[in-house]
């Protein structure tokens, strides 16, 4: 595995660890906000998922609030890993993101680090390891059975997709 998706998954292990979360569905809000994120809801088009900027010091993450509550959970996520990972690099730009866990040329590549990089630690910040294991025990998951896959989901407050990409990419 490369060493920059661990890294992701560390970070958002470690910021798991820093605020005593322990079971699921993870208050993705409330560590926003303690990591000092300010996060506003409102409607944009239907492609634009999220974005992450920082102004006057602060940063800050829009969502797109037409967006299914889990959409809203993964992009919230995903864009609090593009403030602690890449901080650096959207200091200077607004970062926007146009759909998540995209299934386009460029994604299906993995040529773009930096989304992987924040899909990974999204999906172990909402799906922790340790939390899913004990969820799941020793059953074998069927990946086909819509049922299970969204119950599982709804006990972590994310989409089936996002769910099954965790258990595909996340082991």
């Amino acid at each position: 595995m490369a060493s920059y998706i661990e890294n992701a998954r560390a970070k958002a292990r470690n910021i798991l660890a820093k605020y005593g979360v322990k079971a699921a569905p993870i208050p993705v809000e409330r560590i926003a906000r303690a990591l000092g994120i300010r996060v506003q809801y409102a409607p944009f088009d239907d492609e634009l998922s999220g974005m992450a900027f920082i102004k006057d010091g602060t940063p800050m993450i829009g969502i797109n609030s037409l967006h299914s509550s889990t959409r809203q959970r993964f992009t919230l996520a995903h864009e609090i890993a593009h403030i602690v990972l890449h901080k650096s690099k959207i200091e200077s730009a607004v970062h926007v993101d146009k759909g998540i866990l995209r299934r386009d040329a460029v994604s299906a590549t993995g040529e773009d680090i930096l989304e992987v990089e924040a899909n990974n630690f999204a999906a172990e910040l909402l799906m922790p390891g340790q939390i899913l294991e004990a969820v799941l025990g020793d059953r074998v998951v069927d990946m086909e059975d819509e049922d299970a896959m969204k119950s599982f989901a709804k006990r972590f407050g994310v989409s089936s997709t996002a769910f099954q990409y965790r258990l595909r990419n996340n082991p």
